[in-house]
C-alpha cells in the first residue's frame, strides 16, 4: 500500500512566500479507505434500490401475465367443461370475498358496487359458455358480473390512490415514504390464507384489487394524519419557524416550530388524529404532549400549564389535549408547536394553512368521480 501512496510534498506560493505541504503515506491511505467505504455504501444502497424496483416491476409483470392467462374465453369454457362443480365453488368463494371486502370499504367506495352488465372479453365468455355448456350460462353471467365489479372497484381504488398521492405532494410529503412507513407498522396475529379458488389459489384479478385497496388505504390513512387543525389561533403567532434571535442569549438560533401567545389556561387542540406518545416534562420545553400520527409524522405541544391527555390515548383532530402555559424555557405564556417527520422539524404553517383546503377538495372528489 505504501508503494501506491508514497509520501508526497507540495509547495504553494502566496504573497511572495513559499509554503511546503507534506502528505504522508498514512494520511493518503486513510483518505483512500474513507473514499472507498463511501463508494461501497453508495453502491450497496443503489443496488438495493435497483433490486427493490426490479422486484416490484417483476411482480407486476407476473401479475399481468397471470391475468392474461385466466381472462381468455376459451380457457373459461374449458374450465366449465372440465368441472362445473369446481367453478360453482370458486364463484361462491369469490362472492364471499367480495361481500367481506365491501363491508370494510369507505361509504363512498361502496357506491361503486353498482355495476352494469359486462362487455368485451367477459361478455364473449358468457356467449361461448352459454353455447358450449347451456347449463352453465347462469354461472357464466354471475362470473362476468363479479369480474366487472372487481375491475370497476380496482380502477376506483387506483384513482383514489393517485388523488391521495397528489394531495400528499402538495403538502410536501413523499407518498413512497408514506407507503414504506405503512409497511413498517406493527402487525401480527395468525396467518389466514386468502383464496378465491377451490384449489387454494387466488385469481390474479382479485389479487390486483387487494393490492390497489391496500395502497389506497395506506395513503389515505397517511393523509388523514396530516396536521389540519390549528392547535391555537394563527392570529396570535408570536414567533415563526426558522432562524431568529434567541430571546435569552440574543444570538442567532433555530426555532423549530411556531409560538402561539395566549393567556395561561387557553385550550390547546390536537392538530390531527393520532395516538398520544408522550406526556411529561422535557428539558427546555417544560410540560409537553406529543402525538404520533403514523408514518413517521409527530406533533409536539410544549410549555403547557396542564395536561388533558394521557399516554397511549387515541385523539381526534381538534380534541383538547392541554392548556397554554409558560413552563420550561419560556418568556411568557404561549404554546410552542412543532411538526416532525422522522424526527426532522418542518414548518408547521405549511400544513395548517394548506391542509384544510387540500382535504376539503379530497372530500369533494369522490362525489365528482361518482357523478353525484
Amino acid at each position: 500500500m505504501r508503494g501506491w501512496f508514497p509520501d508526497r510534498e507540495f509547495f504553494m506560493r502566496s504573497e511572495g512566500q513559499v509554503r511546503f505541504i507534506t502528505l504522508s503515506s498514512k494520511l493518503q491511505i486513510t483518505a483512500a479507505a474513507i473514499t472507498a467505504a463511501v463508494l461501497f455504501v453508495w453502491a450497496v444502497s443503489m443496488a438495493v434500490a435497483g433490486w427493490t424496483q426490479y422486484r416490484a416491476t417483476a411482480d407486476l409483470i407476473s401479475l399481468n401475465d397471470r391475468e392474461a392467462k385466466v381472462a381468455t374465453a376459451e380457457d373459461r369454457v374449458n374450465a366449465y367443461r372440465d368441472d362445473i362443480g369446481a367453478v360453482a365453488s370458486d364463484l361462491q368463494n369469490r362472492q364471499e370475498f367480495i361481500e367481506n371486502m365491501v363491508s370494510s370499504l369507505p361509504a363512498d367506495a361502496k357506491s361503486v358496487t353498482k355495476v352494469s352488465d359486462s362487455s368485451g372479453e367477459a361478455a364473449a365468455t358468457v356467449d361461448k359458455v352459454s353455447v358450449a355448456i347451456p347449463e352453465a350460462a347462469v354461472l357464466a353471467k354471475v362470473e362476468a358480473r363479479q369480474l366487472a365489479f372487481v375491475e370497476g372497484l380496482t380502477r376506483y381504488a387506483d384513482w383514489r390512490t393517485t388523488r391521495a398521492a397528489d394531495a400528499l405532494r402538495k403538502l410536501g410529503l413523499d407518498p413512497k415514504a408514506i407507503m414504506r412507513g405503512s409497511d413498517r407498522q406493527a402487525m401480527g396475529g395468525p396467518l389466514e390464507k386468502l383464496s378465491t379458488n377451490s384449489d387454494g389459489t387466488i385469481d390474479p384479478r382479485f389479487e390486483r384489487l387487494g393490492l390497489s385497496l391496500a395502497r389506497m388505504s395506506a395513503l389515505e390513512a397517511g393523509l388523514a394524519g396530516v396536521p389540519q387543525v390549528e392547535p391555537a389561533s394563527l392570529e396570535f403567532i408570536s414567533s415563526g419557524f426558522g432562524f431568529r434571535r434567541d430571546p435569552f442569549t440574543g444570538g442567532g438560533a433555530m426555532h423549530s416550530g411556531l409560538d402561539f401567545r395566549g393567556p395561561t389556561g387557553t385550550p390547546i387542540y390536537a392538530a390531527s388524529r393520532g395516538r398520544v406518545s408522550f406526556v411529561g416534562n422535557k428539558s427546555g420545553y417544560g410540560k409537553v404532549v406529543e402525538i404520533d400520527h403514523g408514518n413517521g409524522l409527530m406533533t409536539r405541544y410544549a410549555h403547557m400549564s396542564r395536561f388533558a391527555a394521557k399516554l397511549g390515548q387515541k385523539v381526534g383532530a381538534g380534541d383538547t389535549i392541554g392548556a397554554i402555559g409558560s413552563t420550561g424555557r419560556s418568556t411568557g405564556p404561549h404554546l410552542h408547536f412543532e411538526v416532525r417527520i422522522n424526527n426532522r422539524a418542518v414548518n408547521p404553517r405549511t400544513f395548517l394553512e394548506q391542509a384544510p383546503d387540500v382535504l376539503k377538495e379530497i372530500r369533494r372528489a369522490p362525489q365528482l368521480a361518482l357523478g353525484k
